[in-house]
């Protein structure tokens, strides 16, 4: 009986052990076909969303972008209401005798909240010439033209103010342009091509300082943007990261092949001559009396002369002839620094006051002399370069 027993019971054990085997083989397929089917489903959901086998595009990365508001768009939101557009009308003689009308357009600037308004001397230059012109101002987001008056003009600095009848305007405000650095960002502001085109803003960075720029015989130091300044645009304003007027636009290189030379007058230069045309309607400056032709080094080479300033001419009753100043003598130095155009000549004396003492070094007859002018005071006249 037991031997029996014994064998029972080892049958039981196989019996058990062959019963647990069977459903260890049956989990394991089982798992192994689930793990494929969920790897097969998350593959294709992911090669679904990114757009595999929708025809033939490649698998690309989704950015989202967040709307974010550019600097430019406060800048021009304070500023924009301070900028005007201007126009002169005048009647104008053609070749053939007729009369017509014509007119030109630039920009200006708010100086106050009582109408006076900044703008170029050449933007109403044909108006201040012309007793028959009349000068308009219109406003932002507004058609209504307003005349205005000629308050005074500088062609020297190429600056002029207007004033309108009009009070609670929205005065710009004024940044110091001594404080500027190449690479600040830059905002040009006006009318390019007149009102079809008004309140245009251009984008750019201050370029350069200080540039010296020569136009119509006379030369200027001003701030060079790549901020795109057009005809129309003169006048306006170039404005700073804060939306303050830190120029007065006035120049643009126009060549073919050049792109982003525009040039504006630095503001701290700026506002001294408008506070004064305001004040007295004109600018007196030092005055010496004489044109002269600037003499190249290579005309000096040909003609056995002194690189310098030919005296063309000496005006009458003036300190260049008080101080014998003659037609032939060429001007080499002025206190000590030597010079070679009438703009060096120029730029120095505008330095000085009316009544101050200036040395002239000038060479005559072969020899070099020195002559002592006494400025005196001479309205928008400044010494000029014959051609």
């Amino acid at each position: 009986m037991e031997e029996q027993k014994s064998v029972q019971n080892d049958q039981k054990i196989y019996v058990e052990k062959k019963k647990s085997g069977i459903p260890q083989v049956l989990v394991v397929l089982v798992v192994a076909v689930l793990a494929s089917f969920i790897s097969t489903a998350i593959t294709y959901v992911l090669l679904k969303s990114s757009g595999v086998g929708e025809g033939t595009e490649s698998i690309t990365k989704k950015i989202e972008i967040t709307k974010t508001d550019s600097p430019v768009v406060a800048i021009a939101e304070k500023a924009m209401p301070s900028i005007v557009g201007i126009k002169v009308n005048s009647l104008v003689q053609s070749t053939f005798g007729g009369i017509h009308e014509a007119s030109s357009e630039g920009s200006g600037i708010i100086y106050s909240e009582d109408g006076y308004i900044i703008t170029n001397y050449h933007v109403i230059e044909s108006a201040i010439n012309n007793s028959s012109a009349s000068v308009y101002v219109t406003f932002y987001n507004s058609e209504e033209d307003i005349e205005a008056e000629i308050v005074g003009g500088d062609e020297v600095t190429d600056l002029a103010v207007l004033k309108i009848e009009k009070d609670g305007l929205i005065a710009a405000e004024f940044g110091n342009s001594s404080d500027l650095k190449v690479g600040e960002l830059a905002v040009a502001i006006g009318n390019p091509l007149g009102e079809e085109f008004a309140s245009t803003v251009t984008v750019g960075y201050v370029s350069a300082l200080n540039r010296k720029v020569t136009t119509d015989g006379r030369t200027y130091k001003l701030i060079q943007t790549d901020a795109a300044i057009n005809s129309g645009n003169s006048g306006g304003a170039l404005v700073n990261s804060e939306g303050k007027v830190i120029g007065i636009n006035s120049v643009k290189v126009s060549l073919t092949g050049v792109e982003g030379l525009g040039f504006a007058i630095p503001s701290d230069d700026a506002l001294p001559i408008i506070k004064e045309l305001i004040e007295n309607k004109k600018i007196v400056r030092p005055y010496i009396g004489l044109a002269g032709i600037n003499i190249t080094s290579a005309v000096a080479d040909r003609n056995n002369l002194r690189e310098g300033v030919y005296v063309d001419k000496v005006y009458n009753n003036t300190p260049a002839q008080k101080a014998g100043i003659q037609r032939g003598d060429i001007i080499v130095s002025i206190d000590g620094v030597e010079i070679t155009t009438m703009e060096e000549l120029n730029e120095i004396k505008n330095s000085k006051n009316i009544g101050d003492t200036v040395e002239l070094g000038i060479y005559r007859a072969g020899r070099e002399e020195k002559v002592t002018i006494v400025l005196e005071a001479d309205s928008n006249v400044e010494e000029s370069t014959t051609n």
